[in-house]
């Protein structure tokens, strides 16, 4: 975990501070995920790599009597998260812990074995082991619960211009989508007995996916 915390820290040791601000226009779909997630009065959400804490925020304020807790790799991330949960007054209802996606004891962190709802906003493209990450985000999925994950999709409806200049802006901040992401949650939720569904969003910029385990 160092060394993706100490990437992660040099990469938004200064983004950090108009980290939300700068991405409200190109991390589509995020609201969306939220507004599907619809926990039942006491559920559990955990967001995995919730950076600023802008999700979390929005989450808690829509669903208030649900419990939110997130983690992310970065303290600089995890700091300014802090911070903006507190100036929202949802520190009694929102908890965040330091942990790799990959690797971590949510029993340890939060005291939860599992969640009701996982969130993944744009977080499977910044994680090089992502296929683990997603694996360990299926294993925490409660009885009746779900996993959300909103990241770029595979561009296929865009203009080829605009879909390869995408990509190459975003392989400069070492941002990499997921082609595949489709079938390897189909993949991963089936061995788990988890149903999935995939989208494509804004023709092809964006994927939102769920996978739902029965109660």
């Amino acid at each position: 975990m160092d060394d993706a915390a100490a990437l992660m820290d040099r990469m938004y040791r200064h983004q950090r501070h108009v980290y939300d601000l700068s991405r409200k226009y190109y991390l589509a779909g995020r609201d969306e995920a939220i507004a599907r997630l619809k926990p039942a009065p006491g559920d559990t959400v955990l967001e995995i790599g919730c950076g600023t804490g802008r999700n979390l925020i929005k989450a808690a304020t829509a669903y208030p009597q649900a419990r939110f807790f997130g983690l992310d790799v970065s303290r600089e991330m995890l700091a300014v998260a802090a911070a903006s949960i507190a100036r929202a007054r949802l520190s009694s209802h929102i908890a965040i812990a330091q942990a790799d996606a990959t690797a971590f004891d949510p029993q340890a962190l939060f005291g939860q074995p599992q969640f009701d709802r996982v969130l993944i906003s744009y977080a499977l493209s910044m994680i090089p082991p992502w296929r683990e990450a997603l694996r360990r985000a299926l294993d925490l999925v409660a009885p009746g619960g779900s996993l959300h994950c909103v990241d770029f999709g595979d561009c296929s409806g865009l203009p080829r211009p605009f879909g390869t200049a995408l990509r190459r802006w975003l392989a400069a901040f070492d941002v990499s989508p997921r082609d595949d992401l489709a079938d390897t949650l189909a993949e991963l939720s089936a061995s788990r007995g988890l149903t999935s569904a995939t989208e494509s969003w804004r023709r092809g910029y964006a994927t939102l996916a769920v996978a739902l385990r029965d109660p």
